[in-house]
């Protein structure tokens, strides 16, 4: 089976997407630069405890956040057998998303990464950055289409479906005789060849 493909220019990539690879190796270069520096001013030891006290205490923060993360979905689950479950609790619940993140970002080697996780993990800024995500969260779903979803798999099938010109060259074959016998293929004689 065959599928067109559709028509147009390929949709164009937002600068965000565009720039991230470069953002990357900007951050990248920025972390080694930072771990030689410091690395220069006191010694390789120094570097070296930074980075296992950061995988230490990065994996103890993403394993207390992920029980209290367990903890509230247990609690959250209970309160809505019960009736309802409190604004205040959800948002508790979706900040440990952060807290997560915070630690897992403490445990990547690098000082500014580091900074951002310690960041993360003051709950006056998981705060602030909980609502900037949920503001953009909200922004974006009223800014989608209803139908998004469903436009684009009407369009996907359209495009299968299809016809694109193209023939597939075949031979039918019916069973003439009621034994269900076919013929041998021998007594048929050469077949032309197939061409594309």
């Amino acid at each position: 089976m065959t599928t067109a493909m559709p028509q147009g220019t390929a949709p164009k990539r937002s600068r965000a997407r565009a720039l991230l690879p470069l953002g990357i190796l900007v951050w990248i270069a920025l972390e080694i630069w930072l771990l030689t520096l410091v690395g220069g001013a006191t010694s390789g030891l120094v570097v070296f405890l930074i980075i296992v006290a950061g995988i230490v205490g990065g994996s103890v923060v993403v394993k207390t956040a992920g029980r209290r993360a367990f903890q509230n979905l247990r609690a959250t689950l209970q309160q809505q057998q019960q009736g309802g479950v409190s604004p205040e609790r959800s948002a508790h619940s979706s900040r440990n998303g952060f807290l997560m993140l915070g630690g897992l970002l403490i445990m990547i080697p690098g000082l500014l990464t580091d900074v951002v996780g310690l960041l993360l993990l003051i709950p006056p800024v998981r705060s602030v950055v909980g609502r900037f995500a949920d503001r953009s969260m909200d922004k974006r779903v009223r800014a989608s289409v209803p139908d998004d979803l469903q436009d684009a798999f009407q369009q996907a099938q359209r495009t299968r479906m299809s016809q694109d010109g193209k023939v597939v060259q075949g031979e039918v074959v019916q069973d003439d005789e009621p034994g269900g016998e076919r013929p041998s293929r021998e007594d048929e004689g050469p077949r032309p060849p197939l061409t594309p």
